[in-house]
């Protein structure tokens, strides 16, 4: 899955939760990018040394009769754009995971990204404006860039992203945890004296695929 797993899980143990009240399911997001260095210098294997970092993180989702301070998970959606199959892929070989990122990339996702948010947050009733908090996951600069341009963002809008990019680097499933909590530090440094707040979350991976959830506080 990639980039994206940390999502995909959180929509099992959300599915989970809401069968089961009394639940408490813990994912744990292990990625050791580094594992998956490769020799050769292309320029696919170049850019992957240069933007993939080790990571792991973890998040705690309970059911309603396990009420914690935290973020309520509101909605899923998600999207594959099979256009963008061969500019991001993972494939596996004998000398471990070949990782293709195109230059297109960014472009795709500035193309499509907009829609897909609307479309998100159609079931909730939200606008775009509505949002408070934007938990993009960092998978490049360039990506940050497209998502806040296509989106009509202020700038600062994407802090937490580029923040996360620029001290670990992409940590694939993980990176995705590691911005929602500078996100929630900043939510519940007050005690959440502003009221309501939304998070809207994205992460992409092979696929292309999109996945994304809607939170609030």
């Amino acid at each position: 899955m990639g980039c994206y797993g940390a999502i995909h899980a959180m929509k099992i143990a959300d599915s989970i939760c809401k069968s089961e009240p009394d639940a408490k399911v813990l994912i744990v997001c292990t990625e050791l990018c580094t594992l998956h260095f490769q020799r050769d210098a292309s320029i696919d294997n170049i850019a992957s040394s240069l933007l993939f970092g080790d990571g792991s993180a973890a998040i705690l989702i309970t059911g309603k009769n396990s009420p914690s301070r935290g973020l309520e998970i509101e909605s899923f959606y998600s999207e594959i754009i099979p256009k963008g199959k061969k500019d991001m892929a993972w494939e596996l070989s004998s000398t471990g995971f070949m990782m293709t990122l195109s230059g297109y990339i960014p472009e795709l996702i500035a193309e499509d990204f907009d829609a897909l948010v609307k479309r998100a947050l159609k079931e909730k009733m939200l606008a775009v404006s509505s949002i408070d908090h934007w938990c993009i996951h960092p998978g490049g600069k360039k990506i940050l860039e497209a998502v806040q341009k296509c989106l009509g963002l202020k700038d600062g809008s994407l802090n937490p992203s580029h923040e996360i990019l620029k001290d670990y680097g992409n940590m694939s499933s993980p990176t995705i945890l590691f911005v929602l909590k500078k996100i929630m530090n900043t939510l519940f440094a007050n005690g959440n004296e502003q009221g309501k707040r939304n998070v809207f979350a994205a992460a992409f991976g092979p696929g292309l695929t999109m996945e994304t959830f809607v939170a609030s506080a």
